[in-house]
């Protein structure tokens, strides 16, 4: 008779079952005291490849990694992380034999302490063959150990490795950080990990909105955290959006309804900018609406919009018409409280503002931009450059040469007054206050002064592009003055030494050949960057080196340009600029022949014909061959002649290609090299006995390279025929 079967009891469970749970999720947050907003869009990012390298070096594989963050906290949220590292078994290669043992086999020191480094004994180590030799080794296994165990260890060292613009000590421990961190939470699942880092150990506690109340707990209370999974939801239920994109969805929905209500529009050029300012500087964003007085939309519109924008971060509102309202909206950090008393005190900021504002713009028109020019002596550019008044002497009178490059003399004197008049609106009050009105201001007090149109225009224009997607100057005269502007400073700064390096550029000089670029590019206006900064020889005591240094940095951002805003690959830049004339740099030209050479390189006879013409530039290369004079009596083969034949029809028509700017044309023109050249070189040998022959068969090929040189250094194309020949 068989035993009866072992019944099981309600609550039991069998000691065979084991759990399944392999990954959980992990969390890390820093709680800080409020870090700058302009830190934390970098600093998350970075947060994010920290999280990964520390993942990865500790061998736990995970699902998913974001960071989510606020300026008071900063978190990295992992989806799936293993658990358990997987066991590790690795061979490590020590010192070759030969130093490891001496002639009766012996081990030396260096076996010795080999062994000892990787707690083996010497008889444990094994001789193995490597491409260099015999080298001594030893295999470890590692065992995997538990995701909490080397989470400990290591994410104290990943933090300290997080870097910021500014950072600062604030305790014994000498850490640095962009803020004083406050508090730390390290979970894994329901799993509180203890490490400590900058004097604080880690736990299960957070702390909500430092505003928000829950039922009828005081605000600002310690928030325990049970799972890793929740995070999101408990924070929100404390009054923290920790999501940056969710900051920004409820920003933007409040303030289009704000805006809808008072039937009207956010005011767009700000609006981007100002929503992502205030995604980092709010936990809980409450979008509302407040007025100014009437009286104030009297000021130039500029005025009002960044006395909102600079000062308190406020949206402008526009009306249908395009004018502005009285209305402005603003996005608290409050997630409850009373509305109306915050908006009042936003109003009476904002009034205390606009009277200020008010009171700049009627003082500010007594004076005359004219009169105001002679105050720029005691404005200083630059200590090792002198007064902004001989910068502006610079720029007016290169803005007048700019102006008879382009052979119009009729805009000569709009030019030079632009420019004389162009930082006068430095010395007022209104850009005192409000700098980025710079320019601005210049274009409406010389409207008030009664300067002609095209002058206000260029004086408020100058400053375009400020930034790389920003509007052009709008009229011709406000390119010149633009451009002069940019040109000076590029060669002033370079006249003393004052050169940007690496990724440091503290004087804006890059930008400033950026927008050269653009104006150059995407404007009528045409100019020879070669011929502009003649003028500025002797003022700044340039020398001919200095000037070849100021054309390669502007053609390092026109590389820049072609690459990012144009899709120009590399090489055929550079085989455009390579064969540029060291007399010459029209950017706007550069970047069309760089387009058509783009525009062709790609089709297969393309392909062929640089098969061709690699394996003439080689041979003129290696025979130093610098004479075209052809000689037709001399040719041997009639290949010779057909390959002469279309040179000549070639020559004339990427010569009048060339005079007309149509370089896909001009290119087109030497695809006609491709049967004739291959032809040539299986027909007969360059280097023929007879020396006439052999020179004149060189004269040829010199002559075809020469004018394949006059369009690009094709050498430097990179294809599928580069190595043909």
């Amino acid at each position: 008779m068989a035993p009866p079967k072992k019944l099981r009891t309600k609550g039991q469970v069998s000691s065979s079952r084991k759990s399944t749970v392999t990954s959980l999720p992990l969390l890390l947050e820093i709680g800080t005291e409020e870090i700058p907003t302009t830190f934390l869009p970098q600093v998350l990012q970075d947060l994010a490849a920290l999280g990964h390298q520390l993942l990865s070096e500790c061998r736990l594989t995970y699902h998913q990694i974001r960071t989510v963050g606020t300026s008071r906290r900063l978190g990295l949220l992992v989806d799936g992380v293993q658990l358990q590292q997987p066991s590790l078994t690795q061979e490590v290669v020590g010192p070759p034999k030969s130093a490891a043992f001496d002639a009766s086999g012996v081990p030396t020191k260096a076996a010795q302490g080999f062994a000892k480094s990787q707690g083996v004994s010497v008889d444990q180590l094994t001789i193995q063959e490597t491409p260099k030799g015999l080298y001594l080794a030893v295999k470890k296994h590692e065992r995997g150990k538990s995701a909490k165990q080397v989470l400990t260890l290591s994410l104290p060292v990943y933090l300290s490795k997080l870097i910021f613009p500014k950072a600062m000590r604030w305790n014994v421990t000498q850490v640095k950080f962009a803020r004083p961190i406050r508090w730390i939470v390290v979970l894994l699942g329901n799993q509180v990990i203890k490490i400590e880092f900058a004097g604080i150990t880690s736990g299960g506690v957070t702390w909500g909105h430092r505003f928000y109340r829950i039922k009828r707990k005081k605000t600002g209370q310690p928030v325990s955290l049970s799972n890793a999974a929740n995070y999101e939801a408990v924070m929100k239920k404390f009054g923290v959006l920790v999501d940056p994109h969710e900051r920004r969805a409820a920003i933007t929905a409040q303030i289009a309804k704000l805006a809808k209500s008072a039937k009207g529009q956010i005011d767009p050029i700000h609006r981007d900018e100002l929503i992502e300012e205030a995604v980092w500087g709010v936990e809980y964003p409450h979008a509302i609406m407040g007025t100014f007085p009437q009286e104030f939309l009297a000021l130039p519109k500029a005025v009002l919009i960044s006395s909102m924008k600079e000062h308190q971060g406020f949206f402008s509102l526009i009306g249908k018409d395009g004018k502005l309202l009285s209305k402005f909206v603003s996005v608290t950090n409050t997630p409850e409280g009373n509305t109306a008393l915050m908006t009042k005190g936003n109003e009476r900021v904002l009034s205390a503002r606009l009277k200020d504002a008010q009171y700049f713009f009627q003082e500010d028109r007594k004076q005359t931009l004219q009169n105001r020019v002679s105050a720029l002596d005691g404005v200083m550019f630059h200590h090792k450059l002198g007064t902004m008044r001989q910068k502006v002497e610079r720029v007016r009178s290169l803005a007048g040469w700019m102006a008879e490059l382009l052979d119009r003399q009729d805009l000569m004197d709009v030019c030079e007054r632009a420019a004389l008049l162009s930082k006068a609106d430095l010395t007022t009050g209104m850009v005192g206050e409000f700098p980025s009105l710079q320019g601005t201001m210049g274009e409406v007090y010389a409207g008030h002064d009664g300067e002609a149109q095209e002058v206000c225009q260029a004086i408020g224009d100058q400053y375009l592009p400020r930034f790389p997607d920003d509007r052009l100057p709008r009229s011709l005269p406000g390119m010149v003055l633009a451009c002069a502007d940019r040109c000076d400073s590029i060669a002033s700064f370079f006249s003393v030494g004052m050169v940007p390096s690496g990724s440091e550029d503290p004087l804006g000089l890059r930008r400033a050949a950026y927008g050269l670029v653009r104006i150059l590019n995407e404007t009528s206006l045409q100019l020879d960057m070669v011929q502009v900064f003649d003028p500025l020889r002797e003022r700044l005591d340039l020398h001919s080196r200095t000037i070849t240094d100021i054309i390669g940095f502007i053609l390092d951002r026109l590389r820049f340009y072609g690459r990012t805003t144009m899709g120009l690959r590399d090489d055929v830049m550079e085989a455009v600029i390579r064969v540029r004339p060291k007399n010459k740099a029209d950017l706007g030209d550069l970047l069309a022949q760089m387009q058509a050479l783009q525009g062709i390189v790609s089709q297969s006879d393309f392909e062929l014909l640089m098969v061709g013409f690699k394996r003439v530039h080689r041979i003129v290369e290696k025979e130093s061959w610098n004479q075209t004079d052809v000689i037709p009596e001399r040719f041997q083969h009639e290949s010779e002649q057909r390959l002469f034949q279309v040179l000549d029809k070639a020559h004339q028509d990427v010569t009048n290609c060339i005079l007309s700017q149509e370089y896909a044309g001009a290119l087109q023109s030497l695809l006609t090299f491709n049967a004739p050249t291959d032809e040539f070189f299986a027909a007969i040998l360059v280097n023929d006995p007879e020396p006439h022959i052999r020179e004149n068969r060189l004269s040829l090929l010199t002559a075809i390279d020469r004018l394949f040189l006059t369009l690009a250094d094709f050498s430097c194309i990179q294809s599928a025929g580069a190595e043909g020949g």
